[in-house]
C-alpha cells in the first residue's frame, strides 16, 4: 500500500511540477524576448512618458502594444502583476518530488555502493548540502566579482567551474541517475533563490522608492537583470537535468559527469543563440549561429561518442531456458520484483508473469541497463548476456 501511495503521489506532484515549470519557463523566456525586441517608441507622447522601448504584437485574434519604462511610469498604479509565484511554485513541486522520490528512499535511489558506500542518512543530507552550498557559493560570487568592471565575464567562468566541480562531485559520489538530477536541482534552486533574495526584493524596494517620491537606486534594476540573466542561461541545463533520468545511456556511462558537464554546455550554447537571435533580427548583434552549431556539435559528439559497440552474432551451444533465467531473476530481481515487493506493482515470481513483462526484462536489464535499479542487487555482465540469449530465443518460459 505504501507503493502504491507513494506512486500517486509521485504522479500528481510530478504533474503539478511540470505544470509550474512550463508557466515559469514560459515566462522566463517571453521576458528575455521581450527586452531584446524592443524598439524606441515613435510616437512623442510615449517618449515624453519615458517609455525606453515598445513592442507591436499580434496574438490569439488581438493586438498588443506592451512598453517599458526606462525608470517608472510617470504614474505608478495601484495594481502591478509579480512574476514570482511560478518561481516558488515549481520549486516547492520539485523539492516535494525530490523528497518523495529521492529522499524516502535514499537508500535505493541515492546510494550506488560501487562509487561510495555510505548511510542513507548521509547520503540524503550531502543531497541537501549541494542545494545550499551551490547557492551559497554562487551567490557569493555574483556579489563579490558582478561589480567590477568586466565582472560579469568573470562571473561566468567561475559559475561554469562551479557547475563543473558540482558535476563531477555528484556523479562520484551519488548513484547516476540521482547525480544527474540533483546537479537540475542545484541550478534551479539557485535560479528561484534568485527570484526570492535578489529579484523580487530589489524590485519592492524600487516600487517602494516611486510611491514615497524618493530617487531611485539602479543598483536594484542591474542586480535584477544579472540574476535574471543567469537564470535564462540554466534554464536548458536544468531541463536536460531533469529528463535524462529516462535514458540510463547517459548517467551509467563511467564518465558521466563529462557528459553531464558537456549536456549542461550544449544547452547553455543554443540558449544562447535565442537569446542573441531577437537582438539580430533588429540588427544589434551579428549572427549568433556560431552558438547554436557549439552546441549541436557538442551533442552530436555525444551521439557518435555513445554510440553501444556492435555486438557479434552469438552461437548457443545450449539452450537458455526458463530455468536458466529464473535463479538470476530471484537474485537479482526478487527483492522489488517478488513476493515481498512489487514497485510499480509489477512482479517476476511466476513463469507467466516472466512471461508477461519479457519484453520489459530485456529493455531495461540488457539494453539500458537500468535496472536493478543503481544495480543494488550486484547483477553481473554474464547474467545480463544470459537475459539477452534467453530474450533472443523467445522469451521460452516452459
Amino acid at each position: 500500500m505504501e507503493s502504491y501511495l507513494l506512486d500517486w503521489a509521485n504522479l500528481l506532484l510530478r504533474w503539478l511540477h511540470v505544470i509550474t515549470a512550463i508557466a515559469w519557463v514560459g515566462s522566463s523566456f517571453y521576458f528575455v524576448f521581450l527586452d531584446s525586441s524592443l524598439t524606441p517608441p515613435e510616437d512623442e507622447d510615449l517618449q515624453r512618458q519615458g517609455v525606453s522601448g515598445e513592442l507591436w504584437a499580434v496574438h490569439g485574434g488581438g493586438f498588443y502594444h506592451p512598453v517599458k519604462f526606462a525608470v517608472a511610469p510617470p504614474k505608478l498604479p495601484s495594481h502591478l502583476h509579480w512574476f514570482f509565484w511560478e518561481s516558488y511554485s515549481t520549486w516547492l513541486s520539485g523539492f516535494a518530488l525530490f523528497t518523495i522520490s529521492y529522499l524516502w528512499s535514499a537508500g535505493s535511489y541515492l546510494v550506488d555502493k560501487t562509487r561510495l558506500d555510505w548511510s542513507p542518512l548521509a547520503a540524503g543530507a550531502s543531497a541537501l548540502a549541494f542545494l545550499v552550498v551551490f547557492w551559497l557559493l554562487y551567490d557569493g560570487v555574483c556579489r563579490s566579482v558582478g561589480p567590477r568592471k568586466g565582472g560579469d565575464a568573470l562571473v561566468g567562468a567561475l559559475v561554469a567551474l562551479l557547475v563543473v566541480v558540482a558535476s563531477w562531485l555528484a556523479c562520484h559520489w551519488f548513484a547516476g541517475r540521482a547525480a544527474f538530477l540533483l546537479v537540475g536541482a542545484m541550478l534551479a534552486t539557485s535560479m528561484s533563490a534568485n527570484v526570492l533574495f535578489w529579484i523580487i526584493p530589489g524590485q519592492k524596494k524600487v516600487v517602494a522608492a516611486l510611491r514615497a517620491g524618493e530617487p531611485v537606486d539602479p543598483v536594484h534594476g542591474q542586480r535584477g537583470k544579472q540574476r535574471s540573466v543567469h537564470n535564462t542561461y540554466f534554464v536548458l541545463p536544468v531541463l536536460f537535468a531533469m529528463l535524462s533520468n529516462h535514458y540510463a545511456f547517459t548517467y551509467s556511462h563511467p564518465q558521466n559527469w563529462l557528459i553531464l558537464v558537456l549536456m549542461l554546455f550544449a544547452g547553455a550554447a543554443i540558449r544562447q543563440f535565442f537569446v542573441l537571435r531577437h537582438g539580430y533580427k533588429l540588427g544589434r548583434n551579428r549572427h549568433p549561429w556560431r552558438y547554436a552549431a557549439a552546441g549541436i556539435v557538442v551533442i552530436l559528439g555525444l551521439i557518435v561518442g555513445l554510440r553501444p559497440a556492435p555486438q557479434e552474432p552469438v552461437t548457443l551451444t545450449t539452450a537458455v531456458t526458463y530455468q536458466t533465467v529464473q535463479p538470476i531473476l530471484a537474485q537479482r530481481c526478487y527483492p522489488c520484483h517478488g513476493p515481498r515487493a512489487q514497485m510499480k506493482n509489477i512482479r517476476f515470481d511466476s513463469p507467466q508473469a516472466v512471461a508477461s513483462h519479457a519484453a520489459l526484462i530485456y529493455q531495461q536489464a540488457v539494453i539500458t541497463r537500468a535496472m536493478p535499479l543503481n544495480n543494488a542487487t550486484s547483477i553481473t555482465d554474464a547474467e545480463r548476456d544470459q537475459l539477452r540469449q534467453w530474450f533472443e530465443a523467445g522469451a521460452p518460459v516452459n
